[in-house]
């Protein structure tokens, strides 16, 4: 089971300003023994990490991460820890009601979950729970949150608020917000001084983590063999949380396709953020499939996102998860229309990165191997912030062999569906994106969306939302 590593992606502001001078330790070297060994170091692989000493606090867990801790998704993502809610009619379309509603209420309540782990460890991630406006910033996206409304409420549950169009343009900040829906439970954090801050616990807790140490091949067994450039571990079982480098591995890369992300970040520019009415530190998000999402900072920057959807062939993680200048335009581009006012603000700190998509847009957990001893947790889709906390409950779980309520939940093991293999997957997936900038260009224009270019959009994978 072969992987390939990838050259480290450019820092991110959230990384550079929690620890300026990061760098990888020493990589792991000799011969070496493992209860668990878990690949990849970012929020999944910690969760699992610290879920597994919380069972069994004398297990011998291992991390290994090819860059540093939070260097890939986890250390680079905006900053939104949101729950399942918005995602509930796809839940129900797999799930039974009580399965729909454990998964629910269990993704609401690891986003305060972890705003008490950060106080309990004392890890400055700016937690600030103010809440989510999912919103509409073009007529044509107008209550497209009503079918998953409509879902919740069948679930005897109401996570949403409406709130009136002139609020929602108020509290955004810009008149360019049409409607919106509000859900309080979700927060913010700064993802960077959060997922150093999961590792030094971690280490507290006795996990060894090894950064710097890319996994070349994983040899299945009892033990798992798992082999880097310098060392050899003998595990009990392992535990896959890499994200989109999960492409890698022919076995998981039918599941998920890797699609990138960009975020630009702005000066400090509180003054005018108050002036604009933009001051209750909720997240947000428009109604894109290409969605934008954004929020301020406790120095007053703005973090203006957008799902670019950008993609490499055979889903190799490279330049375009890094750093890709196409997808920084189109999100700066976005973020001048939605605030105008704020044309003669610098941008100071531009990244991508990688996202880990399934097609319903939630992720799906399952083994690999007859032995049954290596699990994988793959496909955040964008939202894997406060989910990842059940994730890695889910792999604490299944490493551990026990039947619980996260061994046997519905993500596990279910049937996701499939993307084609290339060079279908990229010629046909670049057709697809490039016909979604279309035809969210003329919707968010005022314009009617030609109709070959909707045709080709319904063909993408589902959003961070469920739309109507």
């Amino acid at each position: 089971m072969k992987l390939t590593p990838s050259a480290p992606l450019k820092r991110s502001y959230w990384l550079e300003s929690a620890e300026p001078s990061l760098k990888p330790g020493p990589a792991l070297q000799g011969e070496h023994d493992a209860d668990v060994v878990i690949v990849g170091g970012g929020f999944v692989g910690l969760w699992t990490a610290l879920t597994l000493k919380e069972h069994e606090p004398d297990i011998r867990v291992m991390v290994l991460e090819q860059d540093v801790c939070g260097g890939g998704a986890s250390g680079r993502n905006g900053g939104f820890v949101m729950s399942w809610w918005p995602k509930v009619g796809t839940l129900a379309s797999f799930c039974t009601p009580e399965q729909a509603l454990f998964l629910g209420h269990s993704a609401e309540r690891a986003i305060s979950e972890l705003g008490e782990f950060c106080q309990q460890h004392q890890i400055d991630a700016h937690f600030r729970q103010k809440g989510w406006l999912w919103t509409a910033t073009s007529p044509a996206h107008i209550d497209t949150w009503n079918a998953t409304l409509a879902a919740c409420a069948r679930l005897g549950v109401t996570p949403f608020e409406r709130v009136p169009a002139a609020e929602v343009a108020r509290r955004c900040g810009s008149k360019v917000h049409l409607a919106g829906v509000f859900e309080r439970s979700n927060a913010t954090v700064q993802p960077g001084a959060l997922v150093r801050g999961m590792r030094r616990v971690a280490l507290e807790a006795g996990v060894v983590i090894a950064e710097g140490t890319a996994v070349s091949d994983i040899q299945p067994g009892t033990p798992v063999q798992v082999l880097t450039p310098q060392a050899r571990i003998r595990a009990g079982s392992v535990v896959l949380a890499t994200n989109a480098w999960a492409a890698a591995l022919p076995q998981l890369a039918r599941l998920i396709t890797p699609v990138n992300s960009s975020i630009v970040l702005t000066e400090p520019v509180a003054t005018r953020l108050e002036q604009m009415g933009w001051t209750g530190a909720e997240s947000i998000t428009d109604s894109q499939l290409m969605v934008d999402y954004y929020r301020t900072t406790v120095d007053g920057r703005i973090a203006f996102g957008k799902g670019t959807g950008a993609i490499a062939y055979g889903g190799r993680i490279g330049p375009v998860f890094s750093h890709d200048p196409g997808s920084i335009a189109l999100t700066e581009a976005d973020l001048r229309r939605t605030y105008p006012m704020l044309d003669d603000v610098r941008i100071t700190h531009t990244w991508s990165g990688p996202i880990d998509r399934t097609y319903d847009s939630l992720p799906t957990f399952g083994g690999l191997g007859e032995q049954g001893n290596i699990h994988y947790g793959i496909g955040w889709s964008g939202n894997g912030v406060g989910p990842s906390r059940l994730g890695g409950r889910i792999l604490a779980s299944l490493a551990l062999g026990r039947k619980d309520a996260w061994s046997t939940c519905a993500l596990v093991g279910r049937n996701c569906k499939a993307f084609p293999p290339e060079p279908l997957r990229y010629v046909g997936g670049s057709l697809v994106r490039n016909a979604v900038i279309r035809k969210e260009r003329a919707e968010m224009a005022g314009h009617t969306a030609g109709r070959l270019d909707c045709m080709l959009a319904r063909l993408a994978p589902a959003g961070l939302e469920d739309k109507s």
